[in-house]
């Protein structure tokens, strides 16, 4: 427990953790894991909690081959497939999540990129939402470049989404129609545009503790200071249909680890949260401090009312 409480303490006093130092967080019991990773989280980040909705805005047939995902056309899950949505539909769903108290919204579509006619329609949309209401607007629209990315800042969006999904060791397995490098190029062409990243990845595909830290790794060189961590929901259809759901209390162990290695990000529980339990809860006492709520692509979530009244609860503040 000493030594526990001295690399908190360390990390709070703005030491960066090595690898050696993080994979011994591995041995050490749980519920001080939990609260020293909570106690970095509160001195490093105080109160505040980013929590977001999504919307699919384009489903189905996508070119890549990732094997966990619901929406790849090189997999057989029935899932609804449909074009962009129009921007009545998406400026819709934008001003009914900001009445819920969401601060942000992202507008996901499935496929390697958006085309240029799709980005600026896109474009569009963005302005349209922002002449509804005031609320954030991000975006996944796959490996676009900096000139698309530069457009889409322009019309609003602050934040790109583009998820390393795994350890650059471990991508392979994952996917095999783009690389880890193409990802990472991506997020550089974001950047260079002026835009937030939010990047996290997927965990309980099958990848080891030693790829979870690798991963973590990777986006504290990024500097990436939103991290989505889903669990693997597996899906009837995919490559992955049949993994085992990872132990909760591996999951809960992992998000405690991520706030040691990534001590101001906002380690958000995204996919697979109506797995757990307790839908969280334990993780948001464990140093996640940020959430997607509500359904996500193509999976039942969490209502935005139970999710407030929960972060109420833990004395989270939202967006402050």
């Amino acid at each position: 427990m000493e030594k526990l409480d001295k690399l908190a303490s360390d990390v709070i006093n703005g030491k960066e953790i090595t690898i050696d130092e993080a994979r011994s967080l591995y041995d050490a019991p749980l519920e001080e894991l939990c609260f020293a990773a909570d106690k970095i989280r509160r001195e490093c980040m105080g109160s505040s909690f980013d929590i977001c909705t999504i919307i699919n805005g384009k489903s189905g047939k996508c070119s890549e081959n990732c094997r966990f995902c619901a929406q790849s056309g090189h997999n057989h899950t029935g899932v609804a497939c449909y074009p962009l949505l129009s921007s009545e539909e998406i400026v819709k769903e934008a001003v009914a999540n900001y009445k819920s108290g969401m601060m942000r919204f992202s507008i996901v579509t499935s496929g390697k990129r958006l085309s240029d006619e799709e980005v600026n329609l896109m474009c569009d949309t963005v302005r349209a939402i922002h002449e509804a209401c005031p609320i954030k607007v991000c975006v996944s629209f796959g490996l676009l470049n900096e000139d698309q990315f530069r457009r889409l800042k322009e019309a609003g969006v602050c934040r790109v989404h583009n998820n390393l999904e795994t350890s650059g060791s471990y991508f392979p397995k994952v996917c095999t129609t783009h690389t880890y490098e193409d990802k990472k190029e991506a997020i550089r062409a974001a950047r260079s545009a002026g835009l937030e990243v939010c990047s996290g990845g997927l965990i309980g595909m099958g990848e080891t503790r030693e790829d979870r830290l690798e991963m973590a790794f990777t986006l504290r060189d990024l500097k990436i200071k939103s991290i989505p961590v889903n669990l693997l929901n597996p899906i009837p259809g995919t490559p992955f249909g049949d993994q085992p759901v990872m132990e909760y209390e591996e999951f809960v162990r992992t998000i405690a680890i991520y706030r040691f290695i990534l001590p101001s990000a906002y380690i958000r529980l995204a996919g697979g949260r109506g797995l757990m339990p307790d839908k969280g809860k334990t993780c948001f006492k464990s140093g996640a401090n940020a959430a997607i709520s509500g359904d996500m692509l193509t999976t039942s979530g969490i209502t935005a009312a139970t999710d407030l009244k929960l972060l109420e609860s833990l004395g989270y503040k939202i967006g402050q």
